[in-house]
């Protein structure tokens, strides 16, 4: 059976992934910004958002904030994906 990290350590060799930097560590993850229309379409709004292995980063929680790509971001909530062994965390740009 092939495990979640073997996943991500598969993407990152072939460039798809970003580095995040979290209380010092460093690890690979999927880093999302779309941009969604808000106000009836009047206006765009990203909404950050990163996934990672659960194992990566146990004692991710709200509230810590992570730097990705020389930006700071808030850690506003983080989700289980699937069997638990990914995790989507929201985000909002400091």
């Amino acid at each position: 059976m092939v495990r979640i990290e073997d996943f991500y350590e598969a993407a990152r060799r072939s460039g798809l992934l970003v580095d995040a930097e979290i209380d010092g560590i460093t690890i690979a993850v999927d880093f999302r910004a779309p941009d969604e229309t808000i106000l009836d379409g009047l206006a765009l709004s990203t909404d950050y958002s990163m996934r990672f292995p659960a194992s990566a980063l146990p004692s991710l929680a709200a509230g810590d904030t992570v730097a990705i790509g020389g930006s700071d971001y808030r850690v506003c909530d983080i989700r289980s994906i699937g069997d638990g062994s990914e995790k989507r965390a929201s985000l909002s740009r400091l």
